[in-house]
């Protein structure tokens, strides 16, 4: 009995040994499996967390990243075919190469890990898909949300621009001055430009007023005729600031702008230029003023940003004097350090000594000029993070055709443009700007790594 079920046991086992083996031999061997056909095509090494993008192509999560970062581009490495939406990682493939490659795939995570420049990619690349998330919901709000913001803004600015030529009846008479020839102006107009000089120039007004000076009188008083009966101008300081001024007026015709308002109305497509290209770039514009408006623009500029050593008592019709002068070694220095390092503060500092003329326009400026430091900064941090700094002089390269072309466009075109229009554009690049770059500076902060340089 014990040798039948010993014989049946055996029987039964000999009988199972054909569908044994048949089916060892349909199952797949492990060892037939190369590295090759789970390596990625940039590094040529194992999967690392396999991302397959729409193409059907595989690479290592961090191989990816550091391509889009270094490219800027949303397409595949190999085939050059553009992904959609955010490319996930693939689990299936990235469990079988964990089994299949241990070691090599725990190693590779661990110099991964190690490697801080890697890590960044991938945590900007990250970011870069939660921003492409949140970004998604607002694309179906359709085209009726966006013509309803861009009708808010220019309306903003159409009621802006209007409200200025309404407030304008007070500066009508200031107006005429800075349009109106010299040799045109009557006596009124000569007791106007008197009082613009300062409250110093108060103590002078009754004889021009006794002897209706006018346009072509004035234009022929000099230091002689201002020291003598009935004008009796004995202070030296007084005399020189009247005649600088009257230099300065027989060089323009008219009289020179002494606030924002009538500077854009003397130079109306200068103004615009100069108000978007010191916000573009206030280093190359410093440099324009300096070759092609010295005196009129640049020396008065960098005297506010720069000012001269001066005494204690001294009067401020001499200070208005010493803006006509050559800037000592001193103010060069000063100027050439806020130059190179911190140009937009230049910028600030121009706007607060405003403050007096111009209350809530200067205070814009200076709140536009230190978010645009703060953009800066940002950018240049970006490129000492990247190690991106042997790019900077082709990127200085390609910034200064940039603006080139662009002046040199905006040179050409601006005449045909309605003055309605260019007023919309300066009054927006002046009041609006500061809103969108407070926008621009609270991405940054928040997410550094994600922007694009």
């Amino acid at each position: 009995m014990e040798w039948d079920s010993s014989d049946d046991g055996l029987g039964g086992s000999m009988e199972a040994l054909p569908y044994l083996s048949e089916s060892s031999q349909s199952m797949p061997s492990t060892t037939n499996i190369s590295e090759h056909e789970f390596s990625c095509h940039c590094c040529y090494d194992i999967l690392v967390n396999p991302t397959t993008l729409t193409c059907g192509h595989n690479f290592c999560r961090h191989c990816l990243a550091l391509w889009w970062e270094s490219s800027h581009k949303n397409e595949c490495p190999e085939c050059r075919e553009k992904w959609a939406g955010f490319p996930k990682i693939n689990i299936l493939l990235r469990d079988a190469t964990d089994k299949l490659f241990t070691e090599v795939v725990q190693r590779r995570r661990a110099e991964i890990q190690d490697n801080p420049k890697i890590s960044r990619s991938l945590l900007a690349f990250q970011r870069y898909g939660d921003n492409l998330g949140r970004s998604k919901p607002n694309q179906h709000k359709g085209a009726g949300f966006f013509f309803s913001g861009v009708l808010t803004a220019l309306t903003c600015v159409a009621v802006m621009v209007l409200v200025y030529h309404w407030s304008s009846g007070v500066m009508e008479q200031q107006d005429m001055l800075i349009s109106k020839p010299v040799s045109h102006w009557t006596p009124e107009d000569v007791l106007s430009w008197l009082e613009l000089l300062g409250p110093w120039a108060q103590l002078y007004r009754e004889p021009f007023q006794q002897e209706s000076v006018n346009g072509r009188l004035l234009l022929m008083l000099g230091d002689e005729e201002l020291l003598k009966a009935p004008y009796s101008i004995d202070n030296q300081a007084h005399r020189r600031a009247i005649l600088a001024e009257l230099d300065r007026v027989k060089t323009l015709g008219v009289k020179p702008p002494q606030n924002l308002w009538e500077y854009k109305v003397t130079n109306a497509g200068k103004s615009l230029f100069l108000l978007y290209a010191l916000k573009r770039s206030p280093r190359l514009t410093l440099f324009y003023l300096y070759l092609f408006d010295y005196s009129e623009t640049f020396l008065p500029f960098l005297h506010t940003c720069c000012p001269a050593i001066t005494n204690i008592g001294q009067s401020v019709e001499s200070s208005f004097l010493n803006t006509q002068m050559e800037p000592s070694w001193r103010q060069w220095g000063e100027f050439l350090v806020k130059y190179l390092l911190l140009p937009y503060q230049l910028i600030a500092e121009f706007a607060w000594d405003w403050l007096a003329v111009h209350y809530w326009t200067s205070r814009f400026i200076i709140v536009n000029a230190m978010l645009l430091s703060v953009l800066e900064g940002c950018a240049l941090w970006r490129l000492w993070a990247r190690a991106s700094i042997r790019a900077m002089p082709r990127k200085m390269w390609n910034h200064l055709w940039k603006m080139l072309s662009q002046g040199f466009a905006f040179a050409l075109l601006w005449p045909f443009f309605p003055q309605f229009v260019c007023n919309c554009l300066f009054y927006w690049a002046l009041y609006f700007s500061p809103i969108i770059n407070i926008d621009l500076v609270v991405q940054q902060l928040m997410h550094p790594e994600t922007q694009a340089l």
